[in-house]
């Protein structure tokens, strides 16, 4: 009797970890008319993704994919994912991170984030967007239009026990970069982001 409840102890176990190591995968189900992106989706499935001019934005499944910093009244939502420069003889891939960063209420814990529920962001008012690519200097993208809409916010309970939140969105913006206009375009998240992806201070 009692080997029969360690295993089946053991199996619990085992079964938890596996469904904890399944909801921090990223999903990738491609966007039914721009297969290179992620389709939009609310399940929380780590996976967001843009075009970046002509060249394709996406999370990958060795990076996590979002981190956010609440500090002085900001908020810093960062996209952490790959850059895929596409040109006539190659692919290159780069580390890059794009962070909104965006005054907002008193943020103290994860789920004080529902305050972004269905709330859109002007891109060209009052926000930073700051882009980061591999082995460049990081700098400040100067908006000339632009939104986040963060679509939906999600409370994710295992076993009666808060697991982590979902946050689902869309994305575009305008800007200047080396004197030309440049864009974003097509941007969509479904974000899950445990207490490990945040940070209030």
């Amino acid at each position: 009797m009692k080997t029969y409840i360690c295993i089946l102890s053991l199996f619990s176990s085992l079964l938890m970890s596996c469904s904890r190591d399944i909801l921090d995968r990223t999903i990738f189900i491609p966007d039914e008319n721009n297969p290179e992106l992620p389709a939009y989706t609310e399940w929380g499935y780590n996976s967001f993704g843009a075009f970046f001019e002509r060249n394709v934005l996406v999370s990958t499944h060795d990076i996590i994919p979002c981190k956010v910093v609440y500090e002085n009244n900001m908020l810093s939502f960062s996209l952490i994912g790959q850059l895929r420069q596409y040109s006539w003889s190659s692919h290159a891939f780069e580390k890059t991170t794009l962070t909104f960063s965006f005054p907002l209420s008193e943020v103290k814990t994860i789920e004080d984030l529902s305050i972004l529920h269905d709330t859109k962001i002007d891109l060209a008012e009052h926000t930073i967007v700051d882009m980061r690519i591999e082995n460049i200097p990081a700098y400040t993208l100067d908006v000339l239009s632009g939104e986040i809409h963060f679509r939906r916010f999600q409370l994710l309970r295992v076993d009666g026990m808060l697991n982590r939140i979902i946050l689902s969105g869309t994305f575009d913006l305008r800007f200047i970069r080396n004197e030309m206009p440049e864009s974003i375009s097509l941007g969509r998240f479904d974000i899950g982001l445990t207490e490990r992806d945040f940070l209030s201070y």
